[in-house]
């Protein structure tokens, strides 16, 4: 049976993959159906009724089943007695389609008339006025005269806060049901509902708190009239006033796609300011959805109390200094201490930011002391080989489904980077196998055909075990074994790994064994690595962790992971070498060590220079502070976690007179004899993609062409009808993992055996979306969404400790006090303690809590 359907719509011939309903099938051939309640990726339910058409299909005799013809050769057709929804009716071969007959447009008429019945009319303080559907529907089939009776008009509350971030305009709802399928079906928050019936259905919250979801703000873009807002955008800007600019998740190593809306406010001394977030199509990263963080964390941007000029320090006191000035100071103090400079950064800052910066170190200050602020996660080499592959095709995109499987290795991707843990649970709604492998229960579980808990100190000999059993091919019915069958046997395999519980080291090891895992062959003779959806995903803990490695951010790694003869200092050496006073001046940019708890204040060092956004904890100790600009005021490039390099676009103007990263470093370098500084940062990309073999070939031109995708997206369209932004500036590009091109090689990881056990209660920390940090503090609309900290504790140990439930705690971790609140559950395993919406501190082999004690004052925290 052929996968192909011809039909007839208006009168033009199509053909489109079997199974494709009518209203996607004339979308493809440019006819408009309108719609209401459909949407391309939801289920189809037929509520609303806009997209009524005439629908007829040939007629076959009954008794052989052939097609009876007219007279003139071609099949009868019979269009039966009414109309059909085309968002629920598959096409048919032969079909026959009919959108524009009068019965048709009398029924869209009536429709319309009738929604309207029950609708405000308040187009003008509407915050969807000017983009709403439900505007642009009624003028395009609407009568042009109405039948309601204003004073009959049904009253519903306005202003309804469905949750801190979501607000509800009962009264605009036209009962779709977009919002409620959206969480129950994509996203498998079924928090919302709806309550009574008839004119008086409305949409209620079913969780406490309110709507309590990650993806809340995505029913905002979907809804299409003006019922659901954001509370950080409602009644702030009319669309027509916005300029729409496409950037990239400065949070997760997913590089969700978005843009900004902003608009130039007198308020703001003429400059523009981000109005709202909305997500960006790009069906190979992110598709059409962002998750809560990346679309209400941005107000970081535009906080009062940004660093807007140079301050240096003078008779103990920072004081505000010209560029020259600070420039100058700091170009000759590095000079002095060349052979005694290190560098530290954070992996939040660009490609071009971070080449610019190894490069000063190495070529002009002679130091290979240079490495990640608070490096977490290992691996990069690995990944660099066996990493993840992607078709270049988004039309349709390729997916992981029957046949395929998935491995997910100490990682929360719920609370580390949603839009993953979204792709995971729809790979395995498509009929992929899941394999949870992991120190305690996520909500990843609920998904999984299989999940192995190990203890601490175990998940190294877990992971070889299965490697093992992946090797021999045994049948037996032990979890592991069977978890390493489905692995291997299966078509393609994507492995996501993490840190959690795990020290740096150990997640060296276990990235060399995961990539081990993906050359073992299967029964039909292939591995799992250098083919389209198949290859290892590292968690990064930041959006360009990648980019850091790529780009050499590593004290044995040059730029494309060659090998740096004499490696250098990592961190961890550099600030013991700082209190030790055996280095004479650190450059740290993009990152706060001492904030962190990585570095004592200062220490010894003689000369200190910090590039930041805010003045952190490090930056208060520096002898020269360079205020940066934000992700949202410059260009540049993110490399995400399947190596996708992707461009970010300026937004708003710079704050003060802050300037780039990259600029900063170049200008420094000029004055250390480096060179004239670049003028553009499409410049630095151009030379560092030379000294990165594997960003040969890219440019800022390349990395924002474009492919057709699917669905078709755009604000005024009358069958999509959301607020998702359709892509128009680039869809990045994948470099390749190095295994396409050769055998591979098998990663060292040696035999790997059980952990000794550790005296006293474990502790690890665990990941929560939003933990309070320098960033997230400054959206104040997030702040009751914000975690507390909190210990869970198994409840034998919490009565061993005399702890219960609600308890405040004092708890010492690594020399670290920390104050939480006490959370009692049994999932947690005795002996071991979990530490909820803290700063992350190191893994399983540092984390022993020191000292408990219950506070009985009020918490501070």
């Amino acid at each position: 049976m052929s996968d192909l359907v011809n039909l007839t719509i208006d009168g033009k011939e199509v053909t489109v993959p079997s199974g494709t309903l009518v209203v996607d099938a004339a979308k493809k051939v440019g006819i408009e159906i309108p719609v209401f309640c459909y949407h391309p990726k939801l289920q189809p339910v037929g509520m609303c009724r806009m997209c009524l058409v005439a629908i007829g299909r040939p007629v076959r005799d009954r008794v052989t089943g052939e097609l009876v013809l007219e007279e003139d050769g071609s099949p009868q057709i019979n269009f039966g007695p009414g109309l059909q929804t085309g968002c629920t009716i598959p096409v048919s071969e032969g079909m026959v389609v009919v959108t524009d007959s009068k019965p048709v447009e009398d029924a869209r008429e009536s429709i319309i008339e009738f929604l309207l019945t029950s609708h405000p009319l308040d187009c003008p303080i509407c915050d969807k006025g000017g983009e709403c559907p439900l505007q642009n529907l009624t003028m395009q089939y609407g009568d042009g005269h109405s039948r309601m009776v204003f004073t009959d008009k049904l009253k519903l509350a306005k202003h309804v806060p469905l949750g801190d971030l979501i607000w509800l305009d009962r009264e605009r709802c036209i009962q779709c049901a977009r919002c409620v399928r959206f969480q129950d079906e994509i996203v498998d928050d079924p928090v919302l509902a709806f309550h009574n019936r008839g004119r008086r259905l409305e949409i209620v919250t079913m969780s406490e708190p309110g709507f309590d979801s990650y993806w809340s703000g995505n029913t905002t873009d979907i809804c299409p009239v003006g019922a659901l807002t954001t509370a950080d955008f409602r009644f702030g800007a009319r669309p027509w006033e916005m300029n729409r600019v496409p950037s990239i998740s400065v949070h997760g190593p997913a590089g969700s796609n978005m843009a900004f809306s902003t608009r130039r406010e007198a308020k703001s001394g003429g400059r523009s300011v981000i109005k709202r977030v909305l997500p960006r199509q790009n069906e190979l990263v992110n598709e059409i959805w962002i998750s809560d963080r990346d679309r209400f964390v941005y107000h970081f941007a535009e906080a009062p109390d940004r660093l807007q000029t140079p301050l240096v320090r003078e008779n103990g006191e920072l004081r505000e200094a010209s560029w020259d000035e600070a420039l100058d100071l700091v170009a000759a103090k590095l000079d002095q201490h060349r052979g005694s400079v290190a560098g530290v950064a954070g992996d939040r800052l660009s490609n071009e930011d971070l080449y610019l910066f190894q490069k000063l170190l190495r070529k002009e200050l002679k130091s290979n002391d240079i490495d990640l602020a608070n490096r977490r996660l290992g691996g990069g080499q690995v990944v660099a080989a066996v990493g993840m592959t992607s078709s270049e095709q988004v039309s349709p995109p390729p997916r992981l489904g029957a046949g395929d499987a998935i491995m997910v290795v100490a990682t929360d991707l719920h609370e580390e980077e949603p839009i993953w843990w979204l792709r995971v649970k729809q790979a395995v709604d498509r009929g992929a196998k899941l394999v949870v492998l992991n120190l305690r229960p996520t909500r990843l579980d609920k998904y999984a055909q299989s999940c192995i808990y190990y203890g601490p100190g175990r998940a190294l000999s877990t992971v070889q075990n299965l490697l093992t059993a992946a090797k021999v091919k045994t049948d037996s019915d032990d979890p592991l074994v069977e978890a390493a069958n489905a692995l291997v046997e299966a078509n393609n395999l994507v492995v996501f790994y993490g840190y959690e519980g795990l020290s740096y080291a150990e997640t060296e090891t276990l990235a060399a064994l995961l990539g081990n895992l993906l050359l073992v062959k299967n029964g039909g003779g292939h591995d799992h690595y250098g083919r389209e959806n198949n290859g290892l995903i590292p968690v990064w803990p930041h959006n360009n962790t990648q980019g850091a490695w790529d780009m050499g951010i590593h004290p044995a790694l040059l730029p494309g992971y060659k090998a740096q003869k004499e490696p250098g200092k990592n961190a961890r050496s550099i600030y013991e070498a700082a209190g030790a006073g055996t280095l004479g001046a650190l450059y740290v940019i993009g990152a706060d060590p001492v904030g962190d708890g990585l570095m004592a204040g200062r220490g010894n060092l003689d000369f200190l220079v910090v590039q930041e956004l805010f003045l952190t904890a490090t930056a208060a100790a520096a002898d020269v502070v360079l205020p940066a600009q934000s992700w949202a005021e410059r260009d540049g490039t993110f490399t995400s976690g399947e190596r996708r390099v992707q461009r970010y676009y300026p937004a708003i103007q710079p704050v003060g007179s802050s300037r780039p990263d990259w600029l900063i470093v170049a200008q420094i370098g000029e004055r250390l004899g480096a060179g004239k500084a670049p003028v553009a940062a499409g410049q630095v990309f151009s030379e560092l993609a030379k000294a990165a073999p594997q960003y040969k070939g890219m440019n800022y031109r390349t990395l924002a062409r474009m492919e057709t995708q699917w669905p078709i997206v755009d604000g005024h369209d009358a069958y999509y009808q959301g607020n998702v932004i359709a892509n128009r500036f680039g869809m990045g590009q994948q470099w390749p993992a190095t295994a396409a091109a050769d055998s591979g090689e098998v990663f060292e990881a040696g035999e790997q055996v059980e952990a000794a056990a550790v005296e006293g209660l474990q502790v690890v920390r665990v990941a929560a979306l939003f933990t309070a940090g320098t960033l997230i503090n400054h959206s104040e609309v997030i702040a009751p969404r914000l975690a507390r900290p909190t210990l869970i504790l198994n409840s034998a140990d919490a009565s061993e400790l005399g702890f219960v439930e609600g308890d405040h705690a004092s708890v010492m971790v690594n020399g670290l006090e920390y104050r939480t609140y006490v959370a009692v559950v049994d999932v947690v395993e005795r002996g071991l303690a979990l530490m909820r919406g803290v700063p992350y501190f190191a893994g399983r082999l540092e984390a022993v809590i020191e000292k408990f004690e219950i506070v009985e004052k009020e918490m501070v925290v």
